[in-house]
């Protein structure tokens, strides 16, 4: 995989396309089958969280290499309202959506690195990152 790979977030479909493309981009740089899930679970919730709360953005996946390791960044951008308050939707069952509240939190869990970046009225960018073993 060498170039980034974009998914569009429009719609529930779209939600499985970038899920889809995280998981061949992680099988395809040598992630193992539990990785992969991790993966793919990480993104299927973030991807839901820009169609439920911005209506629309990015999900990129790309390769990186950090000291000789490898593994796989995935960038979600969206212009939407942004959060108010990051530190609150970081804790494990809150929610805005009348879901479980399990979305931020569990996506930070399955990935090794989790950076939000946030500012109300501008958007929402989260990174992550998952280093192969």
């Amino acid at each position: 995989m060498a170039q980034p790979k974009t998914a569009v977030i429009r719609s529930d479909l779209d939600i499985v396309i970038a899920r889809t493309m995280a998981r061949d981009a992680a099988k395809a740089l040598g992630f193992g089958a539990i990785d992969q899930a991790r993966i793919a679970t990480a993104v299927s919730e973030l991807a839901r969280n820009i169609f439920l709360y911005a209506g629309t953005g990015n999900v990129t996946v790309k390769e990186i290499e950090r000291v000789g390791r490898k593994g796989i960044e995935i960038v979600c951008e969206d212009q939407g309202p942004g959060i108010a308050n990051v530190d609150l939707v970081m804790q494990d069952g809150y929610s805005t959506s009348r879901g479980m509240g399990m979305g931020l939190p569990g996506a930070k869990r399955l990935m090794d690195d989790f950076n939000i970046r946030s500012q109300e009225g501008i958007g929402t960018t989260i990174t992550c990152r998952k280093w192969r073993s």
